[in-house]
Parts: C-alpha cells; structure tokens; sequence
C-alpha cells in the first residue's frame, strides 16, 4: 500500500508501452483487462483510506530536483480520492463499450496514456509535477480528437489546444511566482535549499490581498477554460460536436473535473481573501453558465449538442457551490463532480450507441424509438432523469448541497441558479419526446437493434451507481466533508482581512448548526 499511488499512476502507462506489442485483434480485451486491474486497485485505495482523517493519506516523496525543491510527491484526501476512483470506472466503461474499428490498437494505447495523466493530476501534490500532468493530458486528447474525430476534427483540436494550453501558460507565470514568494518568505537568497513547490508547502503562505487577487487570476484563467466557464466555453462544443463517442465520454466525465477540481485543491486554501471577494463575480458567471447554455441546449437540434451545452450547464453549478464557502457546499460541488462525471458520461456513451446504428444525430430523424429499443429507452430516460436533478438519483443529492449551501451566501442568486433544474428539465425531457415517443415513422428506425449485451455490460453498472448514490450518499459524502472542513479551517487561518475571517467563520458556523 506504501506505493499504491505510484502503481495508478504508471501502470496504464507501462501496460500502453506493452500495447505495442499486442494483436490489433487482441487488444481491447488487452485494453479492459488493464483497466480492470486499475480500477480494482483504486478499489482497494478506497478500501484502506481513513474516511475519518483530513490528513493526506498514502504519501509518496521522492526529491527530483532538490536544490529547487520539485518532488514527486503524491497523496489522496476525501477530496481527491473519489475522482481517482471515477477515472479509473470511466475509463473501463469507455473502453468496454467503444465503437472504434479503425485503428483501435492507437486508441486503446492512447487513452491509457490519458489515464496515466488524469490520475497523476488528481493525486499530484507538487506544483510543477501536477503542471506536467496537466499539460500531457492534452496530447491524448489533441490526438482522439484529431485523429477519430467527425468532418472538423483538425478545427476542433486545434481550437481545445490552444485554449487550453494559453490558460495553462498564464496559471504557470503564477506558478512560478508562487514559488519565488514563498522562497523569499523562507528567508530568500541568503538560505540554500528553500525552494519549494510543495503545495502544503505553499498553503502556509499568508499573501498580502493585492498579490492573491493577481493570483487568483493567473489561476482563475488555467482553471476557467479547462471547465469552460463563460466566456472561454466555445471550444467545449466543438470539440464534444467532433470528437469520437469515447472522446466526449472522457472529456465531459473527467477532463473537465480537472478544471473545478483546480479550483477547489489550489484557488481556495491558496487565495482565501481574494476568493471571498471574488464569490459574487463567480457567482454571476456561473448563473450565466447556467441559464445561457441551458438555453443554447433547448435550441439545438443535434442530440449530441444538447448534452454538450447541458454539460456546460451543470458544470456552473459544480462552480457556484466551490464558491459557497460552507462544507455543504463544497461538498456538493465535489459530489455534483462525480454525478456530472457519469450521467453524461453515460448520455454521451447512449447517443454514440444511437449514431453507431444510424449515422445521424439529429432528433428531426427519430421519433418512437421506445417502441424498436426499449432498453435503450429506459436507460436514456434514467440518466436523463439524474441530469435533470430527479430526487432518488446521484444528480439530486450534488445539486441540493449546492444549492442549499450557496443559499447562505445569496438567496437570491440561488434562486436564479435553482431555474437550472426547470431549464434542464424543459430541454430534456422535450429531447426524450421527439426521439423516443410519438409514432415510428421513420422506414430507417423500424429494424434498429435494441442494446447488445457489451453495451448493456457497460451501462448497467452506472444505473446502478446513479441510484445507489442517489439513495445512500453517506459512503462518498462523509470523506469528502471532513477534508473540506478541513480545508475551510485553513482558509480562515491564512486569511489576512479579518472580514475574511469572519466571512469563513461565519458560515463554517452556520454549517454546523444546520447539520
């Protein structure tokens, strides 16, 4: 268990080297096999964690650059840990229910490279290596992209990279300032060996108001555009409108989990004052997520589309509640994480399975398809049900804590936050009517094969996760909210307004009483 990390980390990507030499025939057995292991590992991580300590778990320091303070450093809290397990359940399920023939040994070795860097993001507690993580993971992205991808896959690529990769320059400027104040604060040139780029290092760090606000910036923007938050979203339908089945289902389940998770592992504890000042300008752009892209989603006719900017939609409410400043809400966001990470995981995965059998995805074309692929129909209407919020699946329970934590903050923001649920359900359920009720009439869906068992294998599982969560949270909840107290703690420790102080104290308090 002493190096269970490192075994996450690398084994995918030293089972890809092997892949080298396995049969194209042979691979994607090859490929679940791999993924299997991985996320039975990340099973027994979760089994031997402490769900009752805040504390970094399964730590792992090895100096790489010492005289510069760069280590591999690894570890898990409540926070982390279940986005490793998610990693590890998605990848699996991509692979097993993937549709790709045409070089399908690349596509598997790529997409276990991309494991290897997801992990390595979620787990990775020294700055610069959790940069490297970050940056890697856009190769294999750029790549399933670029190379699977529809009619303008290039277009597409290129607009994820270079909006991914500017975000991720301005976040390593200050990256790099970050290490050069804490150096100074150690006593500055006239101390050999006080570099660091530890980020518990880092948290301990008391920034005067006007640097966290410069900060908070460098950050927001790295953040921001991996989320997409408005206005740096536009290369989000793009790239889920080009990319492969299994393309959409990694980027919308995890890749953009970096981002809010960002947000909440380094904006927060590192910039605490700057944080508090900035929640209502969050706050607005978040609402504006909400509502704008909910929108965009009832006007469009792709179904492909639809999930792509409801995906944008709910992600705004991952944001607003990593701004509420309360475990609830903190809390919620990071479970709303997971949700988001699988009910569209799985809507991305059921409208590949569609296309696979009629090469179109728009909804003009359909109409009673629950009449020729009623387990099709039920498992859509299912997830569907969990995207839009249903109580008694995993998509409520996020949502709730997010928006009864947010509400200490502003009622009134959350109340126009709440019109996400009565959006989200108008677009939705108006997408399940026209593909799924009504009269067959369509000559080209009358003979259309309902769910193969490798498909229903795939999904299955994650029905079955979305309504066990939705109905016992407790499992995930009770490690997560110990490790945002935690977190909280140290926000209003660090903090150096003492309306900050107050702020933090103040619905930390408020929290307790509700609970």
């Amino acid at each position: 268990m002493d190096n269970i990390l490192s075994v996450l980390i690398f084994f995918p990507a030293i089972a890809g080297l092997l892949g080298f030499v396995i049969d194209k025939n042979s691979i994607r057995a090859y490929g679940i096999s791999v993924t299997v292991i991985e996320f039975v590992l990340s099973l027994v991580l979760w089994a031997s964690f402490d769900g009752t300590s805040a504390a970094m778990q399964f730590v792992e320091l090895v100096p790489i650059v010492p005289d510069f303070g760069i280590s591999y450093y690894v570890a898990v809290d409540g926070i982390s840990l279940f986005l490793v397990i998610m990693t590890t359940l998605m990848t699996l399920i991509g692979i097993i229910s993937m549709s790709v023939k045409s070089e399908i040994k690349n596509m598997v070795i790529t997409l276990l490279f991309l494991e290897m860097t997801m992990i390595g993001v979620f787990v990775t507690l020294d700055v610069i290596v959790f940069y490297l993580f970050w940056e890697l993971s856009l190769v294999p992205m750029l790549y399933i992209i670029g190379a699977w991808g529809g009619p303008l896959r290039v277009y597409a690529a290129i607009k994820f990279f270079l909006y991914t990769f500017t975000g991720s320059l301005i976040m390593l400027v200050g990256i790099l300032f970050l290490a050069f104040t804490y150096h100074d604060a150690m006593g500055g040139y006239d101390n050999v060996g006080v570099w660091s780029f530890a980020l518990t290092d880092w948290y301990q760090l008391k920034l005067d108001v006007d640097v966290q606000l410069w900060l908070f910036a460098a950050f927001f923007i790295g953040f921001a555009i991996k989320v997409p938050m408005f206005p740096f979203h536009t290369w989000l339908p793009y790239a889920h409108g080009q990319a492969p089945t299994i393309g959409s289902v990694i980027l919308a389940a995890v890749l953009l989990k970096m981002g809010t998770y960002g947000f909440v592992r380094f904006s927060l504890p590192l910039f605490p004052d700057a944080s508090v000042m900035m929640i209502v300008p969050i706050a607005v752009i978040a609402i504006i997520m909400i509502i704008y892209t909910a929108m965009v989603a009832y006007a469009q006719e792709d179904i492909k589309q639809v999930i792509a900017y409801s995906s944008v939609s709910h992600m705004g409410i991952i944001m607003l509640g990593a701004f509420a400043m309360n475990t609830q809400g903190i809390s919620g966001s990071i479970f709303q994480m997971l949700a988001h990470g699988i009910v569209s995981g799985a809507l991305f995965m059921l409208v590949g399975m569609l296309y696979d059998r009629r090469h179109t995805k728009l909804m003009s074309e359909f109409g009673g398809l629950a009449l020729v692929m009623p387990r099709y129909a039920m498992i859509f209407g299912i997830m569907l049900m969990a995207s839009v919020g249903l109580p008694l699946t995993m998509g409520f329970v996020g949502e709730f804590l997010v928006l009864i934590g947010f509400y200490n903050v502003s009622p009134i923001l959350t109340i126009l936050a709440g019109t996400s649920i009565i959006v989200g359900a108008v677009y939705m359920l108006s997408l399940f009517k026209k593909t799924f009720f009504g009269e067959l009439t369509n000559e080209k869906n009358k003979n259309l094969l309902d769910l193969d068992a490798r498909e229903t294998f795939s999904l299955v599982p994650l029905v079955l996760i979305v309504i066990w969560l939705g109905v016992y949270p407790t499992p995930i909840l009770k490690p997560i909210d110990v490790s945002v107290a935690s977190m909280l703690e140290l926000m209003e420790a660090k903090a150096t307004k003492p309306k900050t102080k107050e702020f933090i104290a103040s619905m930390r308090s408020d929290n307790k009483e509700e609970n």
